[in-house]
């Protein structure tokens, strides 16, 4: 055993033996209480970085923590392993993505092993490993004969880098999500997933989810976007077609004085006059490159085109011109908007540029509005006038009035409307799983038999550059026999979303190894759903949607039988750095600063700002130098200790070495008190002796407390460290520890426990060290006693002005601050302190209080 802390040995030894005898491996144990544990899965880019060590440090506190409380621990880990990153980097190097992803795996795999994490790995798994998605093809077969899959032709998010379909949760501030590069609009024939049928449950279950973090749910909740209104048609002019538009304004009904269409609206083009034609295809094609959340937003400049036709206003007959706005989306309502420029402020400004008519509805209490004289539209409640049989209504009653009126004439509708859309699945990739859909000219669109799943990725499939799935290019993938009626037939080139394989990952690790379906119902009855979930606010409106849609989906489908996939989530802040920036060679690493200046031509670095850790800024902390300098045991301490889990955490490399001095503090404190220890057993009997054991003893059960409920229920690991702290402080504070063995023992002992969580190599060593039994991870979370906890109470005296006015009771180790607040607080001394001005307060410790007033 080394009296000298070395955490490559230790660390090294202690994960050999974890998985010799398969410490973490989990099984279905009746009656016994389960816990699942999941951080989010990566993608296996090649490299962990600084963001997975803390995600993963975070919940593998929790693992370890709920396993030595008792639980049935999973605590599994895998690769969301397709997407377009290593069909990219495949292109690059020309080699195959397989390749590429699994050596990704392998490294990476390994590195987490290097952190000590308690993952069972016999649960592993990669979704481009064909007994993963042969799994998805075949839900997704069950989806087609319920209607939930469909195809059909739409208006596409178009990464013109990536080449691909985006859905509209992919698309960040008008860029890709994963490049960057702004997104185009497109015409394509899609598949798309019906996640609205399930609008209204997805918004309900919301609020029930009362362990998720209220800013992702309320970004949730928006992005379903519940709107309740009226669906109302508009005739064209000469025509028997209707525009038929959604509003939650039917008040306004009767001041609707031009229709605005968005440019994708399938009867843009089609309305428009010879006059007219050319311009409003250039428009189309202006619009279509521009990013959609930008043309809904307030400061972007509203520009339309009139189409040269016309359609009735079906209350007041008025002849409506129909223009193409660029504020205007097809992604909502029905793609056109009945404007009324008087009380809605985009259509004031776009109807002011276009020199297009006003009519006010809604006059305000007080005063009176006219479009000559309005500066702005007015959208606060009011009175009805030029309505009709309205008029003198108040706005808001008359919504209800105008919808019965609407829906008793047959011109509209009470219609409940939602933001969210049909998720596109459909992108044009290889690496990705086949859509399994094959087309016969006789038979049409025919599901791939489920006797014949896996459809499997051809291996030999060139990837290049060009646009389109390389696998459209593959004569021997495509072309094939119609499974219905054998005739000549072409297979679907698409392949799935990444974000389908990520839908339900967390249902196949309750039985990865299953293979007469996609989940085996009795694993999944008893691990699901997730106890507590882990990973970044940046999926917010993506995966963490998908998920619950998608478990909703297997639910009706009789795969599972829960209605949410995640009891609790934890959205971890991210890693930043202070950049640091050279006049001449521009952004620089770290080590490539020595004592504020550029290692490379000795100028003074400037300070940037603090900033998420990013290769481009050159601030990146590779984890294995931090794991061979310090051991994994520092690097998660450091994680835990420097920031809570929901906070940004600044990377420090004062704040490691201070956690690695800690550890060794540890070490020496242990392995100082090991001969007092196996030397005696019992306290001495002195009052002195025995008071300092007491004192030891409540400091232990206090801290005990303390860190079990900052890990239980809070997740607050740095105050929980920080009390663990304390308590080394207080062992540390005892002068003569050979008086007191039993109560060094009991203390020492549970310091190391508490720490098993955290720092597990080490205090695997020490458990041993201490001639303990078995693995610490192993040896039950230590318990407080409430008797324990009782402090020793002493009289303190209470003076006014030098004269005593009461007596109070505090602990005899109160400090300053708390006897002053409990002799404020008092009562009788109240009398004499209230309404006075307080000038000073005098604490003699453990006597008496005098406080001075005026």
């Amino acid at each position: 055993m080394e009296e000298r802390y070395n955490p490559k040995a230790i660390e090294k030894k202690w994960r050999d033996i974890w998985e010799k005898e398969e410490s973490f491996k989990a099984s279905v144990e009746a009656g016994k209480q389960k816990y699942y544990l999941l951080e989010m899965f990566p993608y296996p880019s090649g490299r962990i970085h600084m963001g997975h060590v803390r995600n993963y440090s975070i919940g593998d506190v929790v693992a370890r923590f709920k396993k030595m409380q008792g639980f049935n621990v999973i605590h599994p880990m895998g690769w969301d392993a397709f997407g377009m990153p290593a069909e990219n980097a495949a292109i690059k190097r020309g080699i195959h993505p397989s390749s590429w992803t699994y050596d990704n795996i392998d490294n990476m795999k390994a590195q987490l092993k290097k952190m000590g994490f308690s993952y069972d790995w016999s649960r592993e798994l990669a979704t481009c490993d064909p007994e993963y998605y042969k799994w998805e093809q075949l839900i997704f077969l069950k989806m087609f004969e319920k209607g939930l899959a469909y195809k059909k032709h739409s208006s596409v998010n178009w990464c013109p880098e990536c080449l691909t379909v985006l859905a509209n949760e992919q698309v960040e501030d008008g860029g890709c999500w994963r490049c960057g590069t702004i997104v185009e609009d497109k015409e394509l024939e899609q598949w798309f997933f019906k996640i609205t049928d399930y609008a209204q449950e997805l918004l309900d279950d919301t609020y029930k989810l009362q362990g998720w973090p209220e800013p992702v749910l309320i970004m949730q909740r928006n992005w379903i976007g519940r709107s309740i209104g009226c669906e109302i048609d508009f005739p064209l002019e000469n025509s028997e077609e209707k525009i038929r538009v959604f509003t939650t304004r039917q008040d306004t009904l009767f001041g609707a004085t031009f229709m605005s269409l968005a440019p994708e609206h399938p009867l843009a083009l089609k309305l428009a006059t010879d006059d007219c034609r050319a311009e409003v295809q250039a428009f189309i094609d202006k619009v279509r490159k521009q990013d959609k959340i930008n043309r809904t937003s307030e400061d972007f400049e509203k520009e339309g085109v009139f189409t040269g036709a016309y359609c009735i206003n079906p209350l007041t007959n008025l002849r409506m011109p129909i223009m193409l706005a660029n504020f205007v989306l097809m992604d909502y309502g029905t793609g056109a908007v009945m404007a009324v420029p008087t009380h809605d402020q985009r259509d004031f400004e776009f109807a002011r540029r276009y020199e297009l008519a006003m009519t006010v509805v809604i006059q305000p209490p007080g005063r009176e509005l006219s479009p000559e004289t309005m500066t702005e539209a007015y959208t606060e409640p009011g009175t009805m006038v030029n309505s009709g049989e309205f008029n003198g209504l108040d706005n808001e009653s008359a919504k209800d009035k105008i919808a019965d009126y609407l829906e008793t004439k047959g011109i509209g509708e009470r219609k409940v409307n939602f933001r969210l859309r049909d998720w596109g699945v459909s992108r044009q990739r290889y690496w990705g799983t086949p859509i399994p859909i094959i087309y016969c000219d006789a038979c049409g669109v025919v599901p791939v038999p489920e006797k014949d799943l896996p459809v499997v990725l051809p291996p030999d499939v060139e990837l290049t550059a060009e646009g389109g799935s390389p696998l459209a290019r593959k004569k021997d993938f495509v072309e094939v026999a119609c499974p219905a009626c054998g005739a000549p037939a072409r297979r679907e080139s698409d392949t799935f979303d990444t974000f389908v394989e990520s839908s339900w990952y967390f249902l196949r690790y309750a039985c990865p190894h299953f293979d007469r379906g996609p989940v085996d119902r009795s694993a999944v009855d008893y691990w699901l759903p997730v106890d507590q979930y882990i990973g970044g606010v940046e999926h917010a409106v993506m995966h963490l949607l998908y998920a619950r849609f998608y478990t909703k989906i297997l639910r009706d489908l009789g795969y599972v039988g829960i209605d949410e996939p995640f009891t609790n989530l934890l959205t971890q802040g991210m890693v930043c750095m202070e950049t640091q920036k050279c006049p001449e060679h521009g952004w620089l690493y770290p080590e490539e600063v020595e004592d504020g200046k550029c290692s490379k031509c000795g100028k003074v670095a400037e300070l940037g700002r603090i900033e998420k850790m990013s290769k481009s800024k050159n601030n990146v902390i590779d984890p294995d130098t931090l794991i061979e300098q310090y051991g994994a045991d520092t690097a998660r301490l450091f994680c835990l200790f420097a920031s809570p889990p929901e906070k940004a955490l600044e990377w420090s490399e004062k704040g490691v070495e201070g956690c690695f001095r800690f550890l060794n503090r540890v070490w020496r404190l242990a392995f100082d008190s090991l001969a007092i220890l196996s030397a005696g057993s019992e306290d001495g009997s002195e009052p002195e002796t025995q008071k300092v054991a007491k004192e030891l003893r409540r400091v232990t059960h206090q801290t005990i407390k303390k860190v079990s409920e900052d890990i239980d229920d809070r997740f607050h690991f740095n105050t929980a460290i920080a009390a663990i702290m304390e308590l080394i402080n207080a062992i540390s504070g005892v002068e003569d520890k050979g008086k007191i063995p039993a109560a060094l023992r009991e203390s020492i002992l549970a310091l190391v426990r508490l720490l098993a969580p955290f720092v597990p190599h080490i205090a695997e060593e020490l458990w041993s060290a201490l001639g303990q039994d078995g693995c610490v991870s192993e040896a039950g979370w230590p318990e407080w006693n409430e008797a324990a906890l009782a402090q020793e109470q002493i009289l303190i005296v209470v003076q006014v002005n030098g004269k005593v006015r009461g007596k109070i009771t505090v602990a005899a180790e109160a400090d300053a601050e708390t006897v002053k607040q409990t002799a404020l607080a008092d009562g009788n001394v109240a009398r004499f302190v209230e309404g006075k001005e307080i000038r000073k307060m005098v604490v003699v410790p453990k006597r008496l209080v005098n406080i001075v007033v005026k």
